[in-house]
């Protein structure tokens, strides 16, 4: 049987020399003749000159180059004109999930050039500092709905300004994040070849944030998809208004302050740059907001670990705290409900009952609530899915962020592992005890000391009648009988009655203040009431300061007696489930 290589010689063979060996091809004894009559086997330059004896197939060569030559000069061109174009423009994308997002949003809507904007969104919902919105004029005087109207850059919109001298677009779209999620980008064109002006735009919207935010502390909690997430800005708490024995606040603040100073010398001596501090103590005991008025007095923001969200576990929590920036405050409260029962703490002492402010009613309530707590714990408690390990790694691993400052609450001391309280995971430990006789005292001068340390007199008005906190003299009619202008200073101090706080209560000299608190400090137990219980109860008296230093003994022995019977029904309990 003929080689099919020799099959196909034939049939070209027969085609330069205008014959027509199809039919012949299968016959074996033509084929031999049809050999011997070519001298030589066929090379590849009479291949060529075979396809190109096709007229169309020539077109379709010449159509070919023609064609790619054109399409390459174009995609050159263009490529020319776009390098060409983007030398005179400068572009900057900032996405959603990125601070400098926020920066860039607030600087925009702050900028004047917004009030020529033809096309907005109008919106309702609240932003905190944060907000891309702009609240429309006039509309922050009705106070009484609660909502005020805002204008948002609208998507898929251009938006043109001036910066400096040089035009600007600005557009704010969605991109796809994922399946189910979206992600907004803000992006930013500069016409201008100098790299300067962008610099100076993006340092211009992170100062102009800065400043808005000065009086502000930024919170952020973790997302189950292990980032962070902004939720609130706050007011920053002052210092003076943190009520501690004396020398803890100038410890902590201090503390803190020589730590983020002390980078260089952290470096020089190979120490990671970590600092840890454990506040532990009675609850209601001012532990949390110590560390909210430290964030504010270091212009750091906070940053919440929650060791009982769903989902964290040990290669999460990792991840969260590596991704922590240099400067901040890390927050773990309850830091021992991690490992037992979630956040559920028994066996607390006794003193989480003072929260409240004497009400009979709520405090049965909330006895009632914290038994169920306690079966719902007894029977079935999911436990947290980070172990001990885990969070030791995160706090001082390989990986562990540097440069942060980790604040741990815990209100059972004795329940924590001793390898998590150790120096370099927690380098500052500082109890947080029970109301003393000085915090009661200067807890009741921040309540009632005039405004500015400014002093007025009582005033002038019956022996016998007592003023209201919400009336005035002149309302009174005819309860109210002449005064006499020529009465003494020794005019007794008046009581005010009522619980509406509308109208200012009686105004007091600083040295009467200093009387009062005196005389409400001695009526406090020293280290028996924690300072959340003193200041719901003066809360209870916001403007009677007179009353609430007269009645803050019955405070007291009230509370001893329901602690008391709580106590007895505590130990009477077991022989009546005997019984």
């Amino acid at each position: 049987m003929d080689d099919p290589v020799q099959l196909i010689q034939k049939a070209l063979v027969g085609l330069l020399q205008g014959s027509q060996p199809v039919a012949n091809i299968s016959v074996a004894s033509n084929a031999t003749e049809a050999v011997a009559g070519v001298s030589s086997p066929l090379s590849l330059s009479s291949i060529f000159s075979l396809l190109l004896s096709f007229a169309a197939l020539r077109e379709w060569l010449k159509l070919l180059v023609i064609g790619g030559a054109i399409e390459t000069t174009r995609r050159c061109c263009l490529r020319l004109w776009t390098a060409v174009v983007e030398s005179f423009w400068l572009t900057a994308c900032f996405e959603q999930n990125d601070n400098s997002y926020s920066w860039a949003l607030y600087w925009l809507s702050k900028h004047p050039s917004w009030d020529k904007a033809r096309i907005i969104d109008v919106s309702t919902r609240s932003y905190g500092l944060n907000s891309p919105a702009v609240a429309i004029y006039g509309d922050e005087v009705d106070e009484q709905e609660g909502r005020t109207l805002s204008y948002l850059p609208s998507f898929a919109r251009t938006y043109t300004l001036w910066f400096k001298g040089h035009y600007v677009r600005v557009t704010r779209s969605q991109a796809q994040d994922g399946f189910y999620n979206h992600k907004e980008v803000l992006r930013f064109d500069i016409l201008a070849r100098d790299q300067s002006v962008m610099r100076d735009l993006l340092l211009e919207a992170k100062r102009v944030y800065r400043e808005a935010q000065a009086h502000l502390v930024s919170v952020y909690v973790s997302e189950t998809a292990g980032n962070w997430r902004h939720v609130a800005s706050r007011s920053k708490r002052p210092l003076k208004s943190i009520v501690l024995d004396p020398g803890m606040k100038d410890l902590l603040l201090n503390d803190a302050k020589d730590f983020l100073d002390s980078a260089d010398w952290y470096a020089e001596r190979g120490i990671p740059f970590r600092r840890g501090y454990l506040l532990y103590g009675a609850p209601g005991s001012g532990k949390t907001s110590m560390i909210h008025s430290l964030a504010g007095e270091l212009g750091l923001d906070v940053y919440i670990i929650s060791l009982s969200r769903a989902g964290l576990d040990d290669t999460s929590l990792s991840a969260l705290i590596a991704e922590l920036p240099q400067r901040c405050i890390a927050l773990m409260e309850d830091i021992d409900a991690a490992f037992h029962h979630g956040l559920t703490r028994d066996g607390l002492d006794e003193e989480e009952d003072e929260s409240d402010d004497g009400d009979e009613h709520q405090q049965r309530e909330a006895e009632r609530e914290k038994e169920m707590e306690k079966e719902k714990a007894t029977v079935s408690s999911p436990l947290s899915r980070v172990t001990l390990s885990g969070l030791l790694n995160a706090l001082d691993g390989v990986g562990a962020q540097e440069g942060r400052i980790l604040y741990a609450t815990t209100n059972r001391y004795s329940a924590l592992d001793p390898a998590l309280c150790r120096p370099g995971r927690m380098d500052l430990h500082v109890e947080f005890r029970l109301a003393s006789k000085y915090q009661a005292r200067e807890l009741f001068k921040c309540f009632y000391l005039p405004s500015h340390g400014r002093e007025v007199v009582v005033e002038k008005a019956e022996a016998e009648d007592h003023d209201s906190a919400y009336s005035s003299v002149s309302s009174r009619g005819s309860s109210t009988s002449s005064v006499d202008g020529d009465a003494d200073e020794t005019t007794p101090l008046q009581l005010y009655e009522g619980d509406r706080h509308q109208s200012g209560g009686p105004k007091l000299a600083s040295s009467q203040v200093f009387a009062l608190a005196d005389r409400f400090a001695a009526a406090i137990p020293d280290r028996e009431i924690s300072m959340a219980s003193l200041q719901g109860y003066l809360m209870s008296y916001k403007v009677r300061p007179i009353e609430a230093a007269e009645s803050v003994a019955a405070w007291v022995e009230k509370g001893r007696l329901e602690k008391a019977k709580k106590s007895k029904k505590d130990s009477t309990a077991p022989n009546t489930s005997n019984v």
